[in-house]
């Protein structure tokens, strides 16, 4: 993949390294099931937070959050659900969405990150 292209993984590093910031541990990466994918699993003192990571070169089309709809909300709350039954805590578990906008892919120097809290609410 070239250098002005964007990847998933490499939006993830960054929101990532994004949340560490805000004092985010993470705890899993890419987790799957048979019903798909979280991107990010992360945590602090109160919440275990399931993370799904957008990015994109802009908005001009839409919000990366607009790409996570209801049937993608719904798999990632099914795979939460089964990393729960395996990995019990006492946090309280959210979900919430990262956007990445880098209009320049990978070259981009500062990325735009918008964090959204409880984005399934």
């Amino acid at each position: 993949m070239g250098k002005n292209n964007l990847s998933g993984a490499w939006g993830e590093a960054l929101a990532a390294e994004y949340l560490r910031k805000k004092h985010y541990q993470i705890v899993a990466a890419g987790y799957r099931s048979r019903f798909g994918e979280i991107d990010l699993i992360v945590k602090n003192r109160k919440y275990l937070v399931f993370v799904e990571v957008k990015t994109r070169k802009n908005s001009e089309f839409a919000g990366a959050r607009e790409y996570v709809d209801r049937n993608k909300q719904d798999r990632i709350r099914v795979t939460a659900s089964i990393y729960l039954s395996q990995n019990p805590t006492n946090l309280q578990p959210r979900f919430d969405v990262v956007e990445v906008y880098a209009p320049q892919g990978e070259l981009t120097e500062k990325p735009e990150i918008i964090h959204m809290e409880d984005a399934f609410a």
